[in-house]
């Protein structure tokens, strides 16, 4: 679609690649709209901004997520919670306002809402930084809102002391060394989840959310 007062256009340079792209592509869930253009992990740089659009520029380094719309009024949208938007529009695989249809990042370029568009800081690469369009923000969010115990580097970023759970004991190395997690229960030991249990009892105030 064509760049509007609030839109600004974006040169894709990385995309990631999702599972929701492969179901979508392969219509796994029944509700996929061909021809489609799937990708919601998206870099770039943008080339046009509308005479509307705030805080951004040409030539600015640029990311879009899963969220292309919403209407910006209701409790939800007023309250940072506009997946929740009964009016929610997708960065693919949905119909716009203009009755256009949305394409996703795995192309040359993507016009968005600059009100879901966000900056790319200079010191993240760009093919880094695409992951976090998805992945990130799924495991930031919940931090952010509810300062919860849920992801490993995430949560020390934080400054959380950070336990991974895993049915994988194989798992252990990578996450205390490579990811920097403080502690490591095999969820299938029923001794190291009995003594989860009670550490848990004995923790005023502590609280987990489970990803």
């Amino acid at each position: 679609r064509e760049n509007g007062d609030t839109d600004v256009t974006i040169e894709i340079l990385y995309c990631g690649i999702c599972h929701t792209d492969l179901h979508q592509a392969k219509n796994d869930w029944g509700i996929t709209t061909y021809p489609i253009v799937p990708g919601h992990e998206i870099t770039g740089i943008i080339t046009k901004v509308g005479k509307q659009v705030e805080n951004f520029k040409v030539g600015d380094r640029a990311g879009i997520g899963c969220l292309a719309a919403s209407c910006l009024d209701c409790e939800f949208c007023k309250s940072s919670q506009e997946n929740y938007c009964d009016q929610l529009q997708f960065t693919y695989n949905g119909v716009f306002w203009d009755g256009s249809i949305t394409y996703g990042g795995y192309s040359k370029m993507i016009v968005a809402d600059y009100r879901y568009v966000v900056h790319v800081p200079e010191s993240l690469p760009m093919d880094a930084a695409a992951p976090l369009l998805c992945a990130g923000i799924t495991v930031f969010t919940p931090l952010k809102d509810h300062n919860l115990i849920v992801a490993v580097k995430f949560g020390k970023a934080f400054g959380h002391h950070v336990t991974v759970i895993s049915t994988s004991p194989s798992k252990e190395k990578e996450a205390r060394e490579r990811l920097g997690a403080d502690g490591f229960i095999v969820s299938s030991n029923p001794k190291q989840m009995e003594v989860c249990i009670y550490l848990n009892t004995l923790l005023y105030k502590w609280r987990y959310l489970f990803i």
